[in-house]
């Protein structure tokens, strides 16, 4: 993703926040607010199971992409409001995570100071 498009992102996530905040006069400390922040998100990833047919013991059924999408639209809103909310920017987000998937990558490959992640050969 262009870092103009996650900043994008995260400019229409603070407005949205922002309305909600206002709208429902919320005062929440930034520990609750991140505390229900992950709970909606465990909720979003709940939904997103529902739609991957992870019930063993229910009748399987056809994946509908449309709202397997949509669900992991919803889990980023709220992930993007966490980022906001602890005063991580779009550039930082963007640092951050190429910085850790080349760590991941140095993980696979058996290069890393951390071990026990290194693939067999």
């Amino acid at each position: 993703m262009e870092k103009d498009k996650l900043k994008a992102i995260f400019a229409q996530q603070a407005n949205f926040d922002q309305k909600v905040i206002e709208g429902r006069k919320l005062n929440f400390d930034l520990e609750t607010w991140l505390q229900k922040e992950c709970m909606a998100i465990n909720v979003e990833v709940a939904e997103l199971l529902n739609e991957i047919n992870y019930k063993w013991w229910k009748n399987r059924k056809e994946i509908d992409l449309e709202a397997v999408k949509e669900e992991l639209v919803d889990i980023l809103h709220f992930l993007i409001s966490m980022c906001i909310k602890t005063g991580m920017t779009a550039d930082e987000l963007y640092a951050r995570y190429m910085d850790k998937n080349k760590e991941n990558h140095r993980r696979q490959d058996g290069t890393s100071t951390k071990t026990g992640y290194e693939m067999k050969k």
